[in-house]
């Protein structure tokens, strides 16, 4: 039997709460028990199957292609209720080219072996490309259309069943899943709930996340309909139009839960510094998340500071951190008491890869990120994988129920987990008074002189120069030897300006930028490259990717 289905069949059942979607133009509200009673006559359509589409086996895996959360929670609960598995296929902007998109997505359905895609709203209009490639689908509309309905029960999987095969940030046409176990995911959930204190009777949860990232489908879709949570949400696009709306939406709601990467908070903060005062009530938000990407303290506490004027409590902001490979979080820091940041001797970290408190001595700062989940182990290692101690800095490993077995590759199924159950982040940190904290990838750190040099550091600094895009900058790492014959390890700095192609301007940014690195690192960028407004590569949920900004300036120097 599936905790997690149980649970859920549970709150479809008696839950009165549910969710509202379509704002701001046309909201519209349906309970939990009102969006199970679509899910259960999908999962009959999709269980009985046409002329055209045979019916869904036990086990079978599922990719869904939709925007609206009001399609995609019934539509993800019918193919659970059929035994299958989710995936929330990448979606194409309108800057995709749809035949490579088509390719890479014909690479991920053979990777998961998909026999169907569950195709929706906004994207209706792509069937006739899925045709063209052989890619067999229903439409959301059709499958919530049918008369039939469908028994549910729990013994329809069990624990080690997949749940949901979560596509990992990066490029898609080198495609990798890792699969989510009911296991995992009961226990990921269960261990969320806890540490965020969520109570059914109190709590109201707002996003705007995208529902192919871990953080919106299981943090605030399946969570709040697992548990039977009130729910408002709306779509990227909708926040990204207009970034108040968030805020105009737990103002409205009583939201007391949200969540956004970093850089959403940035872009509040400034528009709440320039919202009128008394015009929104943000004094219910008790959890506003941070997390998936690292954490500005600088960032953070301008949010806080403009929102000071609605009632934000700095209190309520909680940092994170997660992962696809727990299903979503690893760590959270204690509710209530904001974000708390370990200030440490750079020399000690960077020359002896030690965390100790700074004093007077040049310092970095890291947010703590709380300790492990219930249920979670979390521990640091060195190269040669000795355990380390409290405040050294290694490789985090963690170990429990919530951890994926594995990956799904295009060369076959990969293990994650070593003999003793081990799972390697590849994240380097160290562990303060239990509180997990976590310096940067271990792939992207920078070795000078002997120093370990995070590059968050250095695009901290480059993002503070005269007309640097915010949350646009990348340092890159520079090996030693290669096509400049450099005698040692080096980087560069590429940084986004709507003056790229102004030469004079340009230099006055490069100036600017690695005087600023240099006052805050201590060493000089091998080259600093200024690109236009949307150049730097990003992966389909807006991270920054290092790897294929790499390739971008080697093919620039060609």
């Amino acid at each position: 039997m599936s905790r997690f289905l149980a649970m859920l069949l549970d709150s479809a059942a008696r839950s009165p709460r549910g969710m509202t979607t379509g704002e701001p133009k046309s909201p519209v509200r349906h309970t939990w028990p009102q969006v199970h009673a679509t899910a259960r006559r999908m999962a009959a359509a999709l269980r009985d199957g046409t002329a055209d589409h045979p019916g869904l086996d036990h086990g079978a895996a599922v990719g869904v292609l939709a925007g609206e959360p009001v399609s995609i929670a019934p539509a993800a609960q019918a193919v659970w209720l059929c035994g299958g598995s989710v995936t929330m296929l990448h979606q194409p902007t309108a800057r995709t080219d749809l035949a490579a998109w088509a390719e890479d997505t014909v690479s991920v359905l053979r990777m998961i072996d998909a026999r169907l895609v569950l195709l929706g709203a906004p994207f209706d209009a792509l069937g006739p490309v899925l045709t063209e490639r052989g890619i067999p689908f229903r439409t959301l509309d059709g499958l919530a259309d049918g008369e039939g309905d469908i028994e549910p029960d729990a013994d329809v999987a069990s624990e080690d069943d997949t749940a949901l095969l979560q596509l990992t940030s990066g490029s898609t046409a080198e495609p990798k899943a890792v699969r989510i176990t009911h296991r995992n995911l009961f226990a990921n959930l269960s261990g969320m709930v806890e540490a965020s204190k969520l109570r059914v009777e109190r709590d109201v949860m707002v996003s705007w996340l995208p529902l192919f990232h871990d953080m919106g489908m299981v943090g605030f879709l399946t969570v709040p309909m697992t548990t039977g949570l009130e729910l408002v949400t709306v779509t990227p696009v909708d926040f990204l139009g207009r970034p108040l709306l968030w805020a105009e939406l737990i103002s409205k709601y009583g939201g007391t839960v949200t969540a956004a990467p970093n850089f959403a908070y940035a872009v509040l903060g400034r528009q709440l510094a320039r919202a009128e005062e008394g015009s929104l009530d943000l004094s219910t938000l008790r959890i506003a998340l941070n997390g998936a990407e690292p954490i500005d303290a600088d960032a953070v506490e301008a949010f806080t500071s403009a929102g000071a004027k609605f009632g934000l409590r700095p209190e309520s902001v909680l940092a994170a951190y997660g992962m696809a490979e727990t299903a979503l979080g690893v760590s959270f820091a204690p509710v209530e008491t904001g974000l708390q940041v370990d200030t440490i001797d750079a020399d000690q970290l960077e020359s002896h890869r030690r965390a100790e408190p700074a004093g007077d001595a040049p310092a970095r700062r890291f947010p703590r990120l709380g300790p492990p989940l219930p249920g979670i182990e979390a521990r640091v290692v060195a190269d040669d994988g000795r355990v380390l101690g409290e405040r050294d800095v290694g490789v985090i490993q963690l170990r429990g129920e919530s951890v994926t077995p594995g990956y799904l590759t295009v060369d076959g199924p990969v293990a994650t987990q070593d003999a003793d159950g081990w799972l390697d982040t590849g994240d380097e940190g160290y562990i303060a008074d239990g509180d997990v904290v976590v310096c940067g990838r271990r792939k992207d750190v920078i070795i000078m002189g002997g120093r370990n040099i995070y590059p968050t550091d250095i695009e901290r600094a480059a993002a503070a120069a005269d007309d640097v895009r915010a949350g646009n900058t990348v340092a890159v790492r520079v090996l030693a030897g290669g096509e400049g014959g450099r005698h040692r390890e080096t980087f560069t700095v590429a940084v986004e300006s709507r003056k790229a192609g102004d030469a004079e301007a340009e230099q006055l940014i490069r100036k600017d930028v690695i005087g600023r690195v240099v006052s805050t690192v201590g060493v000089r960028p091998a080259d600093v490259v200024v690109l236009g407004p949307g150049t730097l590569p990003k992966t389909p949920s807006g991270k920054l990717r290092r790897a294929a900004t790499a390739e971008l300036l080697r093919n620039r120097d060609r």
